[in-house]
């Protein structure tokens, strides 16, 4: 079992620090950061030292006057530097840029041709955005994530597979090193959800969390005891493939029967092909398709919703009964979209599928993050590694110990 060093405790430590400072969405105090964090008062001080060393940190001096002392009042430096989030999709790459307050900046879209999607390609797009997103503010951006549709190796930043393109084992990281001047993180959209969330959503109150993905691909990231939970090959979470209906449609892997194949974009335009063949829902592509059925009264339309929330709503109720979480969490396109309608359908299947209890004790609701959910989690990630670099936090730790030892 891996053992935790000192430098993971105190980067774990560091994490948790800033996660609290802001979820105070304003100000907050060391002992309120105590409190937040069950940390002890001391390994509290010596983070908000290290993080107010970097930058990252500000005080804005003291609370008002009242009983006992007044306490040093801190907020996130949104000046200290930017960084950028990527959602790298079927159809478009999506590009924001933050300041470290979590605040979008500034916002790009390319979109993909169908035709070409080779890693060079695909590399060429991302290129041009990020130098069109940060032409201005190259020198303060501190790390770019991107978020890489299918399964990831993050070390090593190479898409094992993604299925849009059947891309295997590309280093996609390589290709970009040598042209983007910052710090990379690669991982894919299921986790870049789930860490935004960690960070500034649902997951700041609970402990045991499911952050479902509906949009081309479908999938969960899964938190348990407060920590994103990735699995051996950093392929937990693929639960679009599992199997929802023996002998049922063809996925995009291969297999038959997926939820992915029932309740992705492409799932629920090929039920709508299959109530109505001639409905004129059906458009160009399955995004606007997507909307047209959210948008409509029409009997077919909610036919289609009550139908996918059949589908939705048994494979939920296998999550309550696997995981026990106490919320679960409906993000990107198709949740956007179809909204309460297909939430309110999922709820009443699941319930009758799910063992009570699980079920009782679960919240189901829709995101309520204010940004992409995935470019803020992609961005989220290159936040957590310029926390954990070692070069800048290591050399304050050790001048810390030097000034302790010499005082």
């Amino acid at each position: 079992m891996y053992q935790l060093t000192a430098r993971d405790i105190r980067r774990r430590n560091r994490f948790y620090v800033l996660q609290a400072v802001y979820a105070a969405e304003g100000h907050t105090s060391r002992q309120e950061i105590a409190r937040a964090t069950g940390l002890s008062f001391a390994t509290v001080g010596n983070m908000i030292a290290e993080l107010l060393d970097v930058g990252v940190l500000a005080e804005l001096g003291y609370d008002a006057p009242g009983i006992g002392r007044p306490r040093a009042q801190l907020a996130i430096n949104p000046a200290r530097g930017m960084l950028v989030g990527v959602d790298i999709a079927e159809t478009s790459i999506h590009f924001d840029l933050f300041d470290l307050a979590m605040t979008v900046l500034r916002s790009v879209e390319i979109p993909v041709d169908p035709a070409a999607t080779r890693p060079e390609d695909v590399t060429e797009l991302i290129v041009r955005g990020i130098g069109e997103l940060t032409a201005d503010d190259a020198e303060r951006v501190l790390g770019v994530g991107l978020s890489v549709p299918g399964l990831v190796e993050p070390e090593g930043g190479v898409s094992v597979f993604s299925p849009y393109w059947d891309w295997h084992d590309v280093s996609l990281k390589s290709l970009l090193q040598p042209r983007v001047p910052h710090p990379l993180y690669l991982d894919n959209p299921l986790k870049a959800s789930t860490a935004a969330h960690l960070w500034f959503g649902a997951g700041r109150d609970v402990d045991d969390l499911i952050v479902v993905t509906l949009r081309a691909g479908v999938g969960i990231g899964v938190v348990i005891d407060g920590t994103l939970y990735r699995g051996v090959t950093n392929s937990a979470g693929e639960w679009g493939h599992t199997n929802l209906v023996i002998d049922g449609r063809e996925c995009r892997c291969g297999r038959h029967g997926c939820v992915e194949a029932y309740v992705s974009a492409r799932g629920i335009v090929q039920t709508l092909r299959e109530i109505a063949p001639a409905s004129p829902l059906l458009a160009a592509d399955d995004a606007a398709t997507i909307a047209a059925i959210g948008a409509s009264d029409d009997p077919i339309a909610s036919d289609v919703i009550e139908k996918t929330g059949n589908y939705l709503g048994v494979a939920v109720a296998n999550l309550v009964n696997l995981f026990n979480p106490r919320t679960m969490v409906f993000g990107d396109l198709v949740a956007n979209v179809l909204g309460d309608r297909l939430l309110d359908a999922t709820r009443r299947v699941a319930a009758h599928h799910a063992m009570s209890d699980p079920f009782t004790a679960v919240t189901l609701q829709l995101c309520t993050l204010p940004h992409n959910p995935v470019s803020l989690g992609a961005a989220t990630f290159a936040l957590e590694g310029f926390l954990a670099d070692r070069e800048t936090f290591g050399s304050i730790a050790a001048r810390r110990a030097i000034r302790s030892t010499s005082t």
